[in-house]
């Protein structure tokens, strides 16, 4: 990419889009546009299409997404599947017309079959069934996968979708109802510490293995495979190891500085049993994560310390 190519980040103030704005900055792009919900509202197919005709950027990151824990998909599917719908459809094809022929999918792990083997391959998508809990969001993020393909398949363009595994980091959303499981784990241990509390609830048996990639790490994956001129396919970006929910909450209570006990509350889903991507498609073209998870999690705590003073 060129320095003073103009590059529109969708989403750019979300945990996403604000690792995305901040690389490029730092790397040096100096034509960086960007809207606010409040400027251009991304459900709005008239107001995408108008921004995109007037402002022709010439690469895009769609990391404008709606997206929560297994509470909020479970309680919000038809926003899930709305919102994200409408958001990927509106800027991909505005995009599309407004002759952007370089462009950044971002979507989620959760595309894959719940039952498919480990680690996940790219081509284990639509292999077999869902997560109930959160099918919704993923129907929504296939739908714009198979969008990226179609337009480059039908009109040329050179299209990307990256699938990122379980992410945190600056800019999350630390909401216990609405989170995912990590910053949720980072606001119970910091309150549990603060107030004195002997023990730790966490969802379900602890048994369920999750990987998790620190967001700035994502970020510098999307734009490689964007300086590396790569036009086309899915790729995954994760860490290539996982954890169990129980090692998680330990690690993180170690962070904190929390010495009580866990509790797991069984009533309360698991979710998927294991989601470990495999990541290489990406180790084959010369990137891989940098950032360790404990590493990752003491600066995300920061971050919750600093965002809730």
């Amino acid at each position: 990419m060129n320095k003073n190519a103009k590059i529109y980040v969708a989403g750019h103030r979300g945990m996403v889009g604000s690792a995305l704005h901040r690389l490029l900055q730092k790397k040096g792009y100096t034509n960086l546009v960007t809207r606010t919900r409040e400027e251009l509202d991304l459900l709005d197919q008239a107001a995408v299409r108008d921004f995109f005709e007037a402002e022709r950027p010439e690469y895009v990151f769609v990391a404008a997404a709606k997206v929560g824990g297994i509470y909020a998909n479970n309680a919000y599917g038809a926003d899930f599947i709305f919102e994200n719908l409408a958001v990927e459809t509106n800027v991909i094809h505005s995009a599309h017309k407004a002759g952007v022929d370089r462009l950044c999918f971002l979507g989620s792990s959760c595309i894959y079959p719940r039952d498919c083997p480990q680690p996940i391959k790219e081509e284990y998508l639509l292999t077999g069934p869902l997560e109930p809990t959160n099918e919704p969001y993923a129907i929504a993020k296939i739908a714009g996968v198979k969008m990226c393909e179609s337009y480059n398949r039908q009109y040329g363009r050179r299209y990307v979708s990256v699938m990122p595994t379980n992410l945190y980091g600056p800019n999350d959303n630390y909401d216990l109802k609405n989170s995912h499981v990590l910053p949720a784990l980072i606001r119970k241990a910091h309150e549990a510490k603060a107030g004195g509390a002997k023990d730790l609830t966490v969802w379900g048996s602890g048994k369920p293995m999750r990987e998790f990639l620190y967001v700035d790490d994502l970020a510098e994956g999307c734009v490689f495979l964007m300086e590396k001129d790569i036009g086309e396919g899915l790729f995954n970006i994760g860490t290539g190891t996982d954890v169990t929910i129980r090692e998680l909450a330990e690690t993180i209570m170690n962070v904190v500085g929390f010495n009580g006990e866990i509790v797991f509350d069984s009533s309360k889903p698991d979710g998927t049993p294991r989601k470990l991507l495999n990541v290489g498609r990406m180790k084959d073209l010369g990137w891989e994560a940098k950032t360790s998870l404990r590493d990752g999690i003491a600066l995300a705590y920061a971050d919750f310390l600093k965002s809730a003073a």
